[in-house]
């Protein structure tokens, strides 16, 4: 399995994982299948040097994929970066996700990134234990604020500070 920088040829995968997981109801609040052209922008909002798009890959094609992505979108916050991540469902707990997620802890230093921010539902429990095992920490949650099918879900808001700390 290669770790590389999305390009945009990977765009239709890379949505076609994305909507895998929504039935699920365990990684996204999307309840519909998006658009590779509702996509677009979003991609574009990606670069290698600061906001890096990773996609994982094998002989037979995108296995999952990583985004960084800015954080509220104010000067003060252009250090810290939310992370997403998906992986198709036939590579589903095989390693994709912890490979991603090395990889885009190697880069943050170089891409000027000092925390890292996950947006989990609590109960993807998954996503919370392979997110506790790279030293990312609970730094909130968010009771029943995602409404699904009739049900309510909790959000859970896991960082972790990949440069020396602030001073005060």
């Amino acid at each position: 399995m290669r770790i590389r920088h999305a390009c945009y040829a990977d765009l239709p995968a890379i949505v076609a994982i994305y909507n895998a997981s929504i039935p699920g109801r365990q990684a996204t609040a999307d309840t519909e299948p998006v658009t590779v052209a509702a996509r677009e922008a979003w991609f574009h909002d990606h670069n290698p040097a600061r906001r890096p798009l990773l996609v994982a890959e094998d002989a037979q094609g995108l296995a999952g994929w990583l985004s960084v992505r800015s954080f509220y979108g104010r000067p003060a916050y252009a250090a810290t970066v939310e992370l997403g991540y998906y992986v198709a469902p036939q590579y589903q707990r095989r390693g994709v996700a912890r490979r991603l997620l090395a990889e885009a802890l190697a880069q943050a230093p170089g891409c000027g990134i000092k925390t890292l921010l996950a947006f989990v539902f609590a109960h993807n429990l998954p996503s919370v234990r392979l997110l506790e095992q790279f030293g990312f920490a609970i730094w909130g949650e968010l009771p029943t604020v995602a409404e699904m099918d009739g049900r309510c879900y909790d959000l859970r808001i896991m960082g972790r500070r990949v440069a020396a700390e602030c001073r005060s």
